[in-house]
């Protein structure tokens, strides 16, 4: 019988090493080839398998695992814009200002994390809106402390930007 052939990239097709049946007699240790007895057939073979195992799963169109409903980001974005209100229009002396700032700070830290990453809401005006508002906000909120109040000129412009991410919200924008 003769050895089977294999054709490789080289110009010189290879031939396998015929392996002999084992007889009971002999050990395994021996019956075992080296690494240098054992054809490359076998790593191709494997390389061969798995990209047909894998390939269906890098084809298939992928979907985000934890995206979102518009419903779900309607409601998050109204109680952020809610937030932002009733925050920035606290009188400076109120004493439940340092706890609303910190409220407002965590719903804005969420909010911006849950969906900045999510291509779909990107070209959103009314995400836009709020992300440039919410800007302003922690921005002022950082640099000069919960308890100083946001000058007239930003906080009309903020409020400005929630009214028009409102309306885009409406219409489904």
């Amino acid at each position: 019988m003769a050895s089977p052939t294999i054709l490789t990239p080289s110009s010189k097709p290879q031939t396998l090493p015929s392996i002999k049946p084992r007889s009971s007699t002999t050990a395994i240790a021996t019956a075992t080839p080296t690494p240098s007895q054992q054809p490359p057939l076998r790593r191709h073979f494997l390389t061969l398998s798995a990209s047909c195992i894998l390939s269906p799963l890098f084809l298939s169109p992928l979907t985000p695992a934890f995206a979102s409903s518009d419903e779900e980001y309607v409601k998050d974005t109204e109680d952020v814009i809610t937030k932002v209100r009733t925050t920035i229009t606290m009188d400076k002396n109120d004493p439940n200002v340092a706890t609303a700032v910190a409220d407002l700070r965590d719903a804005s830290n969420f909010w911006v994390a849950k969906y900045r990453r999510e291509k779909a809401l990107l070209g959103r005006a009314s995400f836009r809106d709020i992300y440039s508002a919410l800007n302003a906000v922690s921005g002022h909120y950082i640099s000069f402390g919960p308890a100083a109040p946001i000058p007239a000129k930003r906080k009309a412009r903020i409020l400005e930007e929630m009214d028009t991410a409102e309306k885009a919200l409406l219409r489904g924008r």
